[in-house]
């Protein structure tokens, strides 16, 4: 069952992920959340950054690579926490969370198994991942979370008694939220050199209403390909309107496909609408 729950409660949880494996010991049933009492325990003695002779080096979210979300569809992917023990390295788990403090996170995303796979890179380094969901009707609260500034939670535990822990390590992660694009060229068949009205809406997704909404006052390109060509060569650059409309005239010159591109922002993604194909006669 997917945790719901404060980044309070997942960082004591994961922490006992990580602790309570015996040294040389390897990870494999399912992590049961813990108690109150033990949870407050383990993130105490796991609080703060790197302790001692264990150290956490690198953490790597999704490969580098951006996390597209729309309305409904949960996305996973991995969350690498690669790090050092003079007796090596047996467990590992992370999260990721949002916002302008754990307090106030406005985006939570966590494994559904705290317990990650430890992959040894020599005898004291080894690299622990695990899988984690993301939920875009669970896991992101506000619209807010959208692009970069995600952080992670990360907790390793040694060969021996060491342990390390970071609360908010800055990751490359961004969030996206999902958009759509349409477009179509009207009238359909129309004569050489009359005016042609192209159409359309760039929309994306809003994780507070689970709905896709007009995204305004974006630009977004207008291109053209005449038919048996092959590339789009840009018309004009337009803005959308308030409520994410498109809307501009071209003359019509030859048969030939008509299409808007967005070409993205930090919170959203780039897009390319299905092409409208214009009969000019």
């Amino acid at each position: 069952m997917r945790i719901r729950a404060t980044v309070a409660a997942l960082s004591g949880t994961l922490a006992l992920s990580a602790l309570a494996v015996p040294a040389a010991t390897a990870v494999d049933g399912p992590s049961t959340p813990q108690p109150a009492a033990s949870v407050a325990k383990a993130a105490k003695v796991a609080g703060g950054a790197n302790a001692g002779s264990t150290k956490i080096t690198k953490i790597t979210v999704n490969g580098g690579k951006d996390v597209v979300l729309g309305t409904t569809e949960k996305k996973k992917f991995t969350v690498a926490v690669t790090a050092t023990d003079p007796e090596g390295i047996v467990a590992g788990s992370a999260f990721l969370w949002h916002g302008p403090d754990k307090d106030h996170a406005d985006g939570v995303i966590a494994p559904d198994d705290f317990e990650g796979k430890c992959v040894a890179v020599n005898a004291t380094t080894s690299t622990c991942t695990v899988t984690v969901v993301a939920d875009p009707k669970v896991d992101l609260f506000s619209n807010d979370a959208a692009g970069g500034g995600w952080k992670a939670f990360a907790t390793v535990g040694g060969g021996g008694t060491g342990e390390a822990t970071v609360e908010g390590a800055k990751t490359d992660l961004r969030v996206q939220r999902a958009a759509r694009l349409t477009t179509n060229a009207s009238p359909e068949p129309v004569k050489k050199g009359k005016t042609l009205t192209v159409t359309g809406a760039l929309t994306r997704a809003n994780w507070e209403t689970s709905k896709y909404a007009g995204y305004t006052k974006q630009s977004v390109k207008l291109q053209y390909k005449k038919k048996g060509a092959s590339s789009y060569t840009t018309l004009k650059t337009i803005k959308s309107d308030t409520k994410g409309n498109l809307k501009t005239t071209v003359k019509a010159s030859a048969d030939g496909y008509f299409r808007y591109v967005f070409a993205g922002t930090s919170t959203t993604p780039s897009v390319t609408s299905t092409a409208d194909f214009v009969d000019v006669r």
